[in-house]
């Protein structure tokens, strides 16, 4: 059996910074261990993953909860802050991590036969067969779920290195599909050689969150929820309790460091000797321990609470539930709920949902005051997409944007602009799509459906994209300026006039020769008139509405094209 632990032997791919002989790290593709990681974490900018959603996998499987249980969780805002503005763990926090790491070694061993890491050792089926290491890699093809340009097949063998089977097989715990598991020898709520009504490993249902900072330390002290005079207990991770067995039960979290590590399947892998050395060609996948309910303690999700009116009568109220993040939206077209920095800030009405930020984001603004005001913060989203009963996945969605501390504060004007600048990109998509369907009333043709094709609506938020995410850049660098922050709102108005304005051209521009003359239509019970030139001019009626700064600016001075030629490079869009 080979020996591989996760303490010393190289699986972290660590992201370019100083190591520790003075090269960059991570450009040739090096691996760390665990204890070294942790203990240069601020030489390291932060973790490379095959895929993105591996990240929140790593941090709340290993990464984090050997922190935790090792140091304990910030007992004040006023602990916490100390522990990041000190940018590195402290020789004693160092010899507490070594210390830990050596007491729990032998249970962070991958293929110990008594007690494999993450996994159930002896765990067999009835036939004694097992599957293909494909089976806990998303992005390979296995049974029905092929990805779309795998270059691989069911057929082809799949050998995993020791240090690939142990980040994939994090990532199998926290977002593996739903539906029929392999039913293992002693699991008495087995049937027929198979488990069913699993649910998809915790992170598939959550619209993950992640604050990433500069280096590697700041992310983890970003990603530790403050716990107030130890009011909550932290539970314990899973290598401090007893080797799985086949068995599983439905239960709620012990606390954090049993939700970060939760084991949601029985895992188990099979390694051989190679001549390049052992490698995982073989896994059995079966029905782990199941959530009762989702804590609203969970750190790294936004929340949702749903509309009052939504709630038959005589059941029970409504909690909160994770919100999820949509496929194919760009981060900054939430950023109202991410925003909500006070727990059930934006609460529900009868016929509105209500929202609640993550619990990471809502302490971040007490130490504000504390932190630079340019503080380069990223936020990282995750989720999975699954289809066919969950069965199967997808998509994945991944977006990371900056985001300027000083928009947190309900009443700055960093946050009013960002709020403000949002609104109006998803103004300007409807204000297109309007267009385009006046136009198609005008030739006699019926609007395209909005869950249908694809509508002009949505190459306007794909050109301006990149010029909110410039804007949001630039705003950390804002500060308190207020003449810099005007200055970069009306820059951004101007950049956004123009190419709506281009891409409202180009719809003009294939309209059919009869939408000049146009059509009378009966909506509501009375005839309106639709044509080119009445369409045209309510779209640009519709424009000034929006970008008021870009039009008063454009009514006392140059044109706005002769404006924004010179704005495409100034300020900080």
């Amino acid at each position: 059996m080979p020996v591989f632990n996760l303490v010393d032997d190289p699986w972290l791919h660590g992201e370019p910074a100083v190591a520790t002989d003075g090269h960059s790290a991570g450009l040739d593709g090096h691996e760390y261990g665990l204890r070294e990681m942790l203990l240069e974490s601020h030489r390291f900018t932060g973790l490379t993953v095959e895929i993105a959603t591996m990240l929140p996998a790593l941090l709340r499987q290993v990464v984090l909860p050997v922190v935790v249980d090792a140091l304990g969780q910030p007992k004040s805002t006023a602990d916490w802050l100390d522990r990041f503005r000190r940018g590195a763990f402290s020789p004693a926090e160092c010899q507490r991590l070594s210390s830990y790491l050596e007491e729990w070694r032998e249970r962070f061993e991958l293929f110990d036969p008594v007690a494999p890491f993450g996994q159930a050792g002896g765990l067999r089926t009835a036939k004694g067969d097992t599957k293909g290491a494909a089976l806990i890699v998303a992005t390979a093809a296995t049974g029905n779920n092929v990805p779309l340009f795998s270059s691989r097949t069911e057929g082809d063998t799949l050998a995993l290195t020791p240090a690939e089977a142990a980040r994939w097989l994090l990532h199998t715990q926290c977002w593996d599909t739903a539906a029929i598991k392999t039913g293992a020898v002693g699991d008495s709520q087995a049937k027929l050689g198979k488990t069913t009504g699993n649910p998809t490993g915790p992170l598939g249902h959550l619209g993950v969150v992640v604050p990433l900072g500069r280096t590697m330390y700041e992310t983890i002290c970003l990603n530790i929820p403050v716990n107030p005079d130890g009011r909550a207990d932290a539970g314990m991770p899973h290598w401090r309790r007893q080797p799985q067995g086949p068995t599983w039960t439905i239960r709620g979290a012990d606390g954090v460091l049993d939700l970060w590590t939760w084991q949601s399947r029985r895992i188990r892998l099979f390694p051989e000797d190679t001549p390049d050395g052992p490698r995982v060609t073989r896994v059995i996948v079966a029905a782990g321990d199941r959530l009762r309910e989702l804590p609203d303690t969970e750190p790294h999700t936004a929340w949702t609470l749903p509309a009052t009116g939504k709630a038959k009568p005589g059941a029970a109220p409504v909690l909160l539930r994770p919100r999820r993040h949509q496929p194919g939206r760009a981060t900054w077209r939430g950023l109202d709920a991410l925003l909500a920095v006070r727990r059930h800030e934006a609460p529900a009405t009868t016929h509105k949902d209500g929202f609640a930020t993550s619990v990471l984001l809502d302490q971040l603004r007490g130490v504000l005051d504390h932190l630079p005001p340019d503080y380069p913060l990223q936020i990282d989203l995750t989720g999975v997409f699954y289809g066919n009963q969950s069965a199967v996945v997808d998509d994945i969605f991944h977006d990371a944007t900056p985001l300027p501390l000083q928009a947190l504060p309900q009443d700055s004007l960093i946050r009013a602009t960002i709020l403000m600048a949002t609104e109006q990109a998803e103004q300007l998509a409807r204000a297109v799509n309007t267009l385009s369907a006046d136009l198609r009333r005008a030739a006699g043709a019926e609007p395209i459906p909005w869950d249908k094709g694809q509508r002009p609506g949505e190459l306007v938020l794909h050109r301006l994209d990149p010029l909110v995410r410039r804007m949001l850049t630039g705003l950390r660098d804002a500060g308190d300026d207020e003449d810099l922050i005007q200055r970069g709102c009306l820059a951004w108005e101007q950049l956004a006039w123009r190419h709506t304005r281009q891409i409202a051209d180009r719809v003009i521009t294939t309209a059919v020769p009869s939408a000049f003359t146009g059509r009378t239509v009966e909506q509501n019970g009375r005839e309106v008139v639709f044509r080119l030139g009445s369409a045209a001019a309510n779209f640009r009626r519709r424009m000034r509405e929006i970008l008021w700064h870009a039009a008063a600016a454009h009514s006392a001075g140059p044109t706005v094209d002769s404006v924004t030629a010179s704005t495409e490079d100034s300020v900080y869009v």
